[in-house]
């Protein structure tokens, strides 16, 4: 009987992965087809594709931090004195690579160190997943935006064919994004640069070329040389104007408005958009065609904030002065960390006390919620640390 069962159930289960099998096996020889229309060659295709295998890249296409966190908690965790201390220290470290780069397509070394904290912290997570297989996974597999990911799967042969990138080094994230500032296929084969001179473009191994490429993609998407990407602004009591960075005006315009500066100064010349993160009860502040420009490298406007921010760090400016609309705060990595190992102590597993907050820490912290008379949501926050320190 019980061998009866067993039977049926790997009949079952051949019904169903031998469609999907054939599927993948269609798809990728599809994607083969196309890269060679390309004009990638046959051995860079049958090394990239030979045994390809889908990976579990589709599962994270919901899950973007940028789209789900609210954003005090996301820029309280890119934009904190640790990484404050260290994008200054590389400032200093790449000063060369980065004169170049500004001298060149005219970004300053604030902004571009700030992108590269952010994307990958300073070239400590690239990502794990091989691009290649994250992208033909994502072609075949993804719900939406096929064509998409199709054609940045045959910018990445194209790559492995010209021998910038090796395959070995050819890592990062779900989505296909890579190297030091997280380059997606087709944006290096458009943008990258050879910064170091050594004849290759290669954002993976080379920070250099990381920094100029970064540098010239902002050049390409609008940025203006010597001008700011905005500032902080005070709002009238009971504004009820227009909004969006989108909705630029002169700033006479917001200054008739009632708008001022943090410190009621005027707001100079040029024009802006009036950006609110998290409504009018929160910061404000107004952004140029620079803050569009950096929008450009990851079209959401948290994310934008948070390099924008931390480059004002990096030059000894203040961060953001507005208090947020919320009374639980987000929470530094250095306090993640903390909050983590208490966890740990109290009992839960968390895997290790890195600073990010994953399933394992989410699940912990809701179920310390429960217990504790928190609301029960998982999240990483100052209220959930306090308990944990007086517990």
């Amino acid at each position: 009987m019980k061998a009866n069962h067993l039977t049926a159930a790997v009949a079952a289960l051949l019904l169903f992965v031998g469609p999907a099998r054939a599927e993948w096996s269609n798809c990728l020889s599809g994607l083969r087809q196309a890269a060679a229309g390309a004009g990638v060659s046959h051995d860079a295709i049958a090394s990239a594709t030979n045994g390809l295998e889908p990976n579990d890249a589709v599962s994270f296409m919901d899950k973007q931090p940028e789209f789900t966190t609210p954003v005090w908690d996301y820029v309280a965790g890119l934009v904190d004195e640790e990484r404050v201390e260290e994008g200054r220290a590389m400032v200093q470290k790449y000063g060369h690579a980065l004169h170049a780069a500004e001298s060149r397509y005219g970004v300053d070394p604030a902004t571009v160190v700030a992108v590269w904290g952010v994307e990958s912290d300073f070239g400590k997570s690239f990502g794990k997943r091989p691009v290649v297989q994250s992208l033909a996974t994502l072609a075949c597999e993804a719900p939406r935006r096929n064509d998409y990911w199709r054609k940045e799967f045959v910018a990445a042969l194209k790559i492995l064919d010209a021998g910038d990138i090796r395959s070995d080094e050819f890592m990062g994230s779900w989505a296909g994004a890579f190297g030091h500032t997280q380059f997606m296929p087709s944006t290096f084969l458009g943008t990258a640069v050879d910064l170091d001179g050594d004849g290759r473009r290669n954002i993976a191994s080379s920070a250099a070329d990381s920094l100029g490429s970064t540098a010239n993609f902002l050049r390409k998407s609008g940025w203006r040389s010597g001008e700011t990407w905005g500032f902080e602004v005070r709002l009238p009591e009971n504004y009820s104007g227009p909004t969006g960075r989108g909705r630029k005006q002169p700033m006479s315009f917001w200054e008739s408005r009632g708008i001022t500066r943090l410190d009621g100064g005027g707001l100079g010349g040029g024009s802006a958009g009036l950006l609110l993160p998290a409504g009018r009860n929160g910061p404000a502040f107004l952004v140029t065609r620079n803050f569009d420009a950096i929008y450009a490298y990851n079209a959401a406007e948290s994310y934008a904030l948070a390099i924008c921010v931390l480059s004002d760090r990096l030059r000894g400016r203040p961060g953001i002065q507005t208090p947020w609309p919320t009374d639980d705060p987000g929470l530094s990595r250095a306090e993640r960390r903390e909050l983590q190992g208490l966890l740990i102590r109290a009992g839960y597993d968390v895997g290790d006390p890195d600073g990010v907050i994953g399933t394992k820490t989410k699940e912990a912290i809701a179920d310390y919620q429960s217990r504790v008379g928190l609301p029960r949501n998982g999240r990483a926050s100052l209220k959930v640390l306090k308990a944990l320190r007086g517990g």
